[in-house]
Formats: C-alpha cells, structure tokens, sequence
C-alpha cells in the first residue's frame, strides 16, 4: 500500500509537469494546425531564463517574468519566420521549426554552457509537505501540481467562457468572417503561438530546477512531449491531461519495480520458457524498460485508436 500510494502521488506530479509541457504544443496545433518541434526548446530557454533571473532577483519575480520572455520570442519567430512559410505547407512549417530547435541549442551553449546550471528549488518550499507512511512528499511537487491544475483551469475557462477564446478558435476555422467583424487573424495566430511558447516557458521554470536544466533537457522530454499528444489525440486538451496522467503514472510504477518481466508475468499465471519467442527480453527488469512504455502505448494507441483517447481528428 505504501509503494502504491507514494508511486501514484509522484505519478501525478511527473504527470502534471508533462501536460504543463504538452499543452502549449496542443494549443498551437489545435489554433493553427502547426505541429511546433521547437517547443521542447521553448520549455529549455524558460529554464535557463528563470535561472538567470533567480540570480538576480529571486524565484518569484523569474516566475512571472521568465514565460513572458520565452512568449516574446515566440511570437517574433511566428511574426518574421514561421508565417513567411505557413502558405507553403506543413513540411516547410516542420522543418523551419526543426531548426530552430537547433539554433536555440546552440545559443543556451553558447551563453550558459555545456554542463548544468545551479538553478535549484525556492528555500520556501524545499521542505516536505506532509509526510505518509514515513516517506516525506516535496512540498515542491506539490506546487508544481498546483501550478499545473491552476494552468489547465484557467485555459478551459479563456477558451469557453471568453470572448478572447472564441475569437481564437474561429480564427482557424473561418479566418474570413473573423477578418470580416474586425479582428487582425495574422495578430490573434502570434499571440496563440506566444502564449503556447509561454506556457513551455513556465513548465521549464517549475521543472528545471525540480530535476536538471543542462543544454540536452529538451532532447530528453521532446519525443515525450509528441507522445502525449498523439496518444491524447492531436489537438485535445483534455486528451492532452488524459494521457499526461496516464503515462506520468505508468512510468513511475514501473521505474519502483524491481522484478523483472520474466518474474511479473508468472505471478499472473503466464510461464516462460526457453522457447518462448525473446526469452532473453523477458528477463529484462520491470525498471529497465520504464523508458520504453509511452513509445510502446503510442504504437499501440496508433494501431486501434488512431485519433488518441479524447481526439476528434485520425493521426
């Protein structure tokens, strides 16, 4: 029960931080259909700016002003670059966006270099939050789930409840008649891809210094990021929460357990032997292939559910 229980609560809170990172992504592609590679970057740049600010003026201020930077130059780069090459298709869109996922690697090099920043967790909540079964839980995790349900409550309620929202979601779909009663589309598109950029921006300021901010933490939760999106179903903001979770969870469990496969499967009845097709794979610890899972729950989720959990759109 003890195993269970603090797995589940560091699930959530991994989850949480991936759907901190994946909602930003899911918001742009959902607005204005451009699959974005450079946001694991966005989130790496909020990071290493909330860490510079941290030195200056504290965790807080860098709290705020950190994604406001990262949706700065979010919005400029959809200004002058990615909409130069939005007439021209998705690919142009992918690969202007893959490169700027490099650039921006080597410009975090270039000023703050190659091995991690010193960038560590507020002196306010370093301690625990409460204690279960002896083991202590961070109080910083649980500002980071915090911040998360915060996140995920205030972008339902600005795209339902607003105008603003509203305005957003029919710039994708009838941009004329948008255009027609007043509104700048091309204006509504940079700030749409601002804000996504500001939401990978705060992800990076709460979980950079809750694990390491060094220049290859975006290549390590890039391809993750796209699994949550597609298994949450492209475009799904609660797709997006729905599959965060899952897999945030799942991960978590499986990196605590030590028996191997071989072992798991023949508590549930299953023998293996020598024969059996991989014989070797299934000797393999549970904890060793943790890292494998999403990709794994992505094949299967594109074989028999290609539109995602909660999507509306295949593929």
């Amino acid at each position: 029960m003890e195993f269970f229980t603090i797995s589940l609560l560091n699930g959530i809170s991994y989850g949480l931080l991936l759907f901190m990172l994946s909602a930003g992504l899911t918001l742009i592609f959902s607005m204005m259909g451009v699959l974005n590679f450079a946001h694991a970057s966005f989130y790496m740049l909020g990071a290493y700016f909330a860490y510079s600010i941290t030195q200056w003026v504290g965790f807080w201020p860098a709290l705020i002003v950190a994604p406001l930077g990262v949706a700065v130059m979010g919005a400029l780069f959809e200004k002058h670059c990615l909409r130069r090459v939005h007439a021209y298709g998705h690919v142009p869109e992918l690969l202007i966006t893959f490169g700027l996922s490099f650039i921006i690697l080597e410009m975090v090099q270039l000023v703050w270099g190659t091995s991690s920043v010193d960038y560590r967790v507020p002196a306010e909540l370093s301690g625990p939050l409460f204690t279960l079964y002896g083991t202590q839980f961070p109080m910083y995790r649980g500002f980071m789930m915090g911040v998360a349900l915060l996140m995920l409550l205030s972008l339902w309620l600005l795209l339902t409840r607003t105008r603003v929202g509203l305005v957003i979601q029919a710039a994708l779909t009838h941009p004329e008649t948008v255009e027609a009663l007043g509104h700048n589309v091309p204006r509504v598109f940079m700030g749409v891809f601002g804000g996504g950029a500001a939401l990978a921006g705060l992800a990076g300021v709460i979980g950079g210094n809750a694990f390491v901010t060094e220049p290859g933490m975006a290549a390590t939760v890039g391809s993750v990021i796209f699994v949550v999106v597609v298994v949450g179903g492209m475009g799904s903001l609660s797709g997006a929460f729905a599959a965060s979770i899952l897999i945030g969870t799942l991960q978590t469990f499986a990196v605590g357990i030590d028996a191997s496969l071989m072992g798991a499967l023949k508590s549930l009845g299953w023998e293996i032997t020598s024969k059996t097709f991989g014989y070797a794979v299934w000797k393999l610890k549970v904890s060793q292939i943790a890292p494998v899972l999403p990709y794994v729950m992505l094949v299967l989720i594109l074989i028999f559910r290609p539109r995602g959990l909660l999507g509306t759109r295949e593929g």
